[in-house]
Formats: C-alpha cells, structure tokens, sequence
C-alpha cells in the first residue's frame, strides 16, 4: 500500500442556515457511531441544545464558542419541560443562530424529535432531520445481539405494536396486510413506502393497508424498501422535508387541532 496515496474524498456537506435548527441524532454514545452529516452540524452550530444521552466526547466535537445548553429528560429527576424546549428552539431560530437539537440515538425514536420537529413547523422555522444510529440497532449489534431473526409472529406484531417496521417486504405485501387484517389491524391504516430511503433516488408512497401492495405497483416501487405501517404515518405531511414550510404549517396545526378534537 502506498503511504503517500491521498485521503479518501468526503462529500459536499450542506450548512446549516442561520435561523434554522437541526434535529439530528447522535447515535448510541460512540463517537465513531456519528454521522458525516452530525459531525459536519457539531462543526457548524452556534448553540447546541443536548439531551441527557449525549456523550461527552461527543459534545468536545462542538465548534470552539458554540454555547452547550442542557436540555435533557431522565425518569424521576428534575428535567425541563417538552414545550419549553421546543420554545427554546424557537427563541434560538429567531435569534438568527444555527442551532443543532442533538439527541442520544435517533431523534425520531423515544427522542420526542416529531413533537420538536411539528413545533418548528408550525411557527415556520425552517428545519432539517438527521437520522442518527438508534439504540436498538446500535446497542444490540455492540453486544451481538441481532435485531431481527428469520421467525416471525403474525398475531402477536398485529396485536403488540402501535408502529410496524417491515425491511425487505416489498415483494409481501398482499401477504403482510392480508396476516394483519386477519388478526385485527384495520385496513385503513396508513402506510408508507420508503424506496431508496435517504439517497438521491428516494420515493415515498402512501396508502391504506389494505390497498398498499396495489399502490407500490402502480407507482413501480422499487427495492431496496422500508414498509411503514401505523397512525405515526399521518405525520409526515407535517414533516416532509420536501415540503415548503407553509405547508409544514398547515399541516402541523391541523394535527393539533384534530389530536385536541380526538381528546375531547
């Protein structure tokens, strides 16, 4: 091996706008667990707001003068309060920073990243979401532990799970609604399609449960293809990076007022 040969080249990375927050996920707690895009937002940021699964070496990744704000949850201890994170957010945006909302694991599981990510909507701050590498893939693979096995219940995931996550499934669809419904998912529940997830050839798809294997055929899905079944679904108009940020809007405060309606 030649010792003189180049470094390998890293893509373009985007900047983070003044007055817009990132919500990104900083994995299980290994800093060579981060992603290019949350080392890049970590080098970047003014202010870091980070919750309690942070670790510090992580956070010695931070640019030389960002501002490190705590803002983390831990059961049974004194913790702040969602919405006053989320309007600590909001104040930073407005403030004109580039403000990083750094979350242990992914910010969309057990993170309470939708509920940030909605209040940023719906006062038309402009965001952007970073997956990071969630516990349950991460932690289980460092202990050797694997996620997934070929056995599969079909009455115990219907009855068990208010989200279903199916890898690989594109091609059993008509079989996954059909087990389901059988054992008493309703079949308007909504799915989403997630074709060539996070890369330039991303399409998403949603339908119905049970007409969700004719929509990916006429849509010509291709693999490889996340399968996402659940009310957790109904977000994403609210949440669609490709969306513009009135229509982020309206589809946040129509969330809130349909959530308040369903609450009575």
């Amino acid at each position: 091996m030649d010792d003189a040969s180049p470094p390998p080249r890293l893509p373009a990375l985007p900047a983070i706008e003044p007055g817009s927050v990132w919500l990104v996920g900083a994995g299980p707690g290994d800093p060579g667990l981060l992603t290019l895009h949350a080392a890049n937002a970590l080098s970047q940021a003014d202010c870091v707001v980070y919750d309690a699964l942070v670790s510090p070496e992580i956070l010695a990744l931070a640019r030389p003068g960002a501002a490190l704000e705590y803002a983390g949850k831990r059961g049974g201890k004194p913790s702040a309060r969602q919405p006053d994170i989320c309007g600590r957010l909001i104040r930073l945006a407005r403030q004109g920073l580039r403000v990083l909302r750094l979350k242990g694991g992914d910010p969309f599981v057990f993170g309470r990243g939708g509920e940030e990510a909605l209040a940023l909507a719906a006062d038309r701050i402009p965001f952007r979401l970073v997956p990071g590498v969630t516990a349950a893939a991460g932690g289980l693979a460092a202990a050797g532990i694997p996620m997934t096995h070929r056995t599969t219940n079909s009455a115990a995931i219907a009855q068990g799970a208010p989200v279903l996550i199916f890898y690989m499934a594109l091609r059993q669809l008509d079989a996954i609604a059909e087990r389901l419904t059988h054992h008493g998912l309703s079949g308007d529940t909504p799915v989403a399609l997630i074709s060539h997830a996070t890369t330039g050839a991303e399409r998403v798809v949603e339908a119905p449960l049970a007409e969700a294997a004719a929509a990916a055929e006429r849509a010509g899905m291709e693999a490889p293809c996340l399968v996402v079944v659940g009310d957790v679904v109904r977000l994403r108009r609210a949440l669609d990076p490709a969306a513009s940020i009135e229509a982020r809007a309206e589809a946040a405060q129509a969330l809130a007022q349909h959530w308040r309606r369903a609450a009575g």
